[in-house]
């Protein structure tokens, strides 16, 4: 039984129009025509402007800052597309907001990844395309298919052409153990040895780094992450390969940009050389800095979104 619709469709709302752009001319296609605007008074307003009643519909979304009032966006549409008679809806969400908010930290502390995934099912998404979860269980939160794709095949290829003449001098390190998965399946990528920053979290947003594992003595190190928020464990692990282990030069990279706060002033400060993101959160201008290089990700999630379309499997796009 073929499940999807008669035809494919593209929407988007404000939060990451020019990826979706990416994702249609990818595919060979416009953008649906939709309209999300706010009121005077702060409520959000969706109109579609075309049929979908039977189509196969993808909506591209990243719940980045204003987190509430993009995650609302999608809610939205959703319902506008589920109550327009569209056959399938797949929320894409390059960039899942909230989902750092995974587990009970502490007494009476709510999960609000799980209540985000239980409103996105009810909204109406049928199953959700995103990259690079926080941590990869959130999948488990929903009851419907989550397509999980990984930055690491689109920034290992960077580094490995970057550094391609001085390949043995490269160590691949992650700035928490949280993110030792992730630098081990980049290290492997560039043939290069892994080490680990060991930290000691005070409270949130700020760290104290304690030790180095790993050789990284006179190395040309990469540090992996996920997404960089506010960058105080990204310098901080920066400092002490430099200070503590003797890293001849420092680079970084992350698929998510969320840089909020002092970010961009701690990044422009550090010692690390070059910040290489994934454009799953739009960058805007007062953001941009000669050592941050942005690269996209629209192709990548063009081809999951084919694949979905055409029900083929997802797992040979890692070789799987």
């Amino acid at each position: 039984m073929n499940l999807h619709g008669k035809d494919l469709k593209i929407f988007t709302a404000n939060s990451n129009p020019q990826v979706a752009e990416v994702i249609a001319s990818s595919l060979g296609l416009q953008l649906s025509g939709c309209e999300v605007k706010t009121f005077s008074d702060g409520e959000i307003a969706v109109s579609i402007s075309e049929s979908v009643r039977g189509s196969d519909v993808f909506i591209v979304q990243s719940t980045c800052n204003p987190v509430n009032d993009h995650l609302m966006e999608l809610l939205i549409l959703m319902d506008a597309m589920r109550r327009a008679s569209a056959n399938r809806i797949t929320a894409v969400m390059p960039y899942f907001g909230y989902a750092r908010q995974d587990r009970k930290a502490k007494a009476r502390d709510p999960i609000s990844a799980k209540l985000v995934a239980d409103l996105i099912t009810t909204a109406g998404a049928d199953r959700v395309l995103t990259m690079d979860l926080h941590a990869p269980q959130i999948q488990g939160f929903f009851s419907i298919p989550v397509d999980h794709l990984l930055g690491v095949p689109l920034l290992a290829p960077y580094f490995a052409q970057k550094f391609a003449d001085r390949s043995e001098d490269l160590v691949v390190v992650s700035p928490d153990f949280g993110s030792v998965t992730r630098a081990r399946n980049f290290a492997q990528r560039l043939d290069a040895p892994i080490a680990i920053v060991d930290k000691r979290r005070q409270k949130a947003n700020v760290c104290e780094v304690m030790n180095i594992i790993g050789d990284v003595r006179d190395k040309t190190v990469i540090l992996v992450d996920d997404m960089i928020d506010t960058a105080g464990t990204l310098c901080n692990a920066a400092a002490a390969l430099m200070e503590k282990g003797g890293a001849k030069e420092v680079y970084a990279c992350a698929t998510h940009g969320v840089l909020s706060g002092p970010a961009i002033e701690r990044i422009r400060d550090s010692v690390i050389r070059e910040v290489v993101l994934l454009d799953t959160v739009p960058l805007p201008p007062e953001k941009q800095l000669d050592k941050i290089t942005t690269l996209q990700v629209g192709a990548v999630f063009a081809e999951a979104i084919e694949r979905i379309y055409e029900d083929k499997p997802m797992s040979t796009m890692f070789g799987v």
